[in-house]
């Protein structure tokens, strides 16, 4: 099975940040990188994205304890 691949407005939905957010965050190393889909769209991996998240909530809840 095959990865399933977010375009940039269901990042946005997922993760709650803005488009230049994203960018920024990407340009600085903490978010992962989109994959070239053709010579003018790109994606990202869904489940890159959810392990993203899952770092940030583990992060939280170590912090938490």
């Amino acid at each position: 099975m095959g990865a399933s691949i977010l375009r940039l407005p269901e990042v946005i939905k997922i993760t709650g940040l803005s488009r230049s957010a994203i960018y920024d965050q990407i340009a600085a190393g903490r978010f992962p990188k989109q994959i070239k889909l053709t010579s003018r769209s790109s994606g990202w991996v869904e489940s890159e994205v959810s392990s993203w998240l899952d770092s940030l909530i583990a992060k939280r809840d170590s912090e938490a304890a």
